[in-house]
């Protein structure tokens, strides 16, 4: 019984182990720069990954203390962390499968569209109050500020591998036909009528196109580029808890076999 439970709580160690990948992802994605001005989603992943860490926890000690009900409640908190992480995995899935960019013609980055992106994003940067904190934040940050330090010249410009926000909030649409004077300097447009953001674009450097819809969807575009990645690492994290979930519960139905054979045999000696 003792080697029993020496295994059940080694296999939990493992389990608190996995709740560092957990916690780490969702710090990693509330520090990301270009993605500090909004928050979606990261503090559920914190607190599952606390949670499952909790819950492992708490299998280690009853594996190793013999405390039946920590166990008991290891095996029914593990199982509900599996499962709001499967949803979670899941639903990160469906809303960031859309969004795509499409290429510009002559340029070397991509250009996204807000009405492209899954409607739970939209209603993410949609609306006056919550696009104007947003915008108020990005014009703070140096995303733009940083492309003039940079590149200097228009064909270095159209050929740099420029983020899905530098793309639609630092720069009018090429559509528009600006031309370049810097990377946050454009005048001249040719049709301002190509796209509902060419009359949205303004050379104060507090403003640029921040108020575009472009620059919303630059930003859903750089979220759900961090989330897929995000989402690699908690699917791989999942499959992983799933099998020491299932190794745990094989140690501890062995184990309570054991005690049950061994109280068997003390009833007839």
């Amino acid at each position: 019984m003792a080697l029993s439970n020496n295994v059940i709580g080694a296999i939990n160690f493992l389990g608190i182990l996995l709740a560092i990948p957990i916690i780490g992802t969702g710090i990693w994605l509330i520090s990301d720069p270009e993605n500090s001005c909004i928050k979606i989603l990261q503090w559920p992943v914190i607190i599952i990954g606390a949670l499952t860490l909790i819950v492992a926890l708490a299998g280690f000690v009853g594996g190793f203390w013999r405390n039946a009900p920590l166990l008991i409640f290891y095996l029914i908190g593990m199982l509900i962390m599996i499962i709001l992480l499967a949803c979670l995995v899941v639903f990160v899935f469906m809303v960031t499968n859309r969004g795509s960019g499409h290429p510009a013609p002559s340029r070397a980055y991509l250009e996204y569209r807000l009405d492209s992106f899954s409607g739970f994003l939209r209603r993410r940067v949609n609306g006056p109050f919550k696009w104007a904190v947003i915008k108020n934040c990005l014009s703070s940050t140096s995303i733009c500020p940083e492309l003039n330090q940079t590149y200097t010249t228009a064909q270095d410009f159209f050929n740099a591998p420029l983020s899905p926000i530098q793309t639609g909030c630092c720069k009018p649409p090429t559509a528009c036909g600006y031309t370049f004077i810097n990377p946050t300097f454009w005048i001249s447009p040719i049709d301002t009528a190509a796209d509902m953001d060419c009359l949205a674009w303004n050379n104060d450097q507090t403003q640029l196109c921040y108020s575009c819809e472009s620059c919303k969807a630059g930003l859903l575009a750089s979220v759900s580029r961090q989330w897929r990645k995000a989402n690699i690492i908690l699917i791989v994290t999942l499959i992983a808890l799933i099998c020491v979930y299932l190794i745990g519960c094989c140690a501890f139905r062995n184990a309570k076999t054991e005690e049950i054979f061994r109280k068997y045999k003390q009833g007839y000696t």
